[in-house]
């Protein structure tokens, strides 16, 4: 699906209505998403994100706008890169 906004670099909006927190270590995989971009949204089998966007050329770990991050797992993925 489509996205319908991307104004927030942290946030996306699909055209389904769905808004997307992205995990802030693949912000830079954003950085060429246009209005155009197809992604497919699937759960992940991940501890820091519920779901990924799929599309654009990579894979992004999301969780819905709302969501909280877990703070331990996201400071480990960080460190990991």
């Amino acid at each position: 699906m489509k996205i319908r906004s991307h104004s927030e670099s942290h946030i996306v909006e699909l055209e389904d209505g769905s808004r997307w927190q992205i995990f802030p270590g693949d912000l830079d995989l954003t950085l060429d998403w246009k209005l155009e971009t197809e992604l497919t949204v699937v759960e992940a089998a991940d501890e820091v994100a519920t779901h990924e966007l799929i599309g654009g050329g990579g894979k992004v770990r999301v969780r819905p706008v709302g969501d909280s991050w877990p703070m331990r797992d996201v400071k480990d993925a960080l460190k990991d890169g």
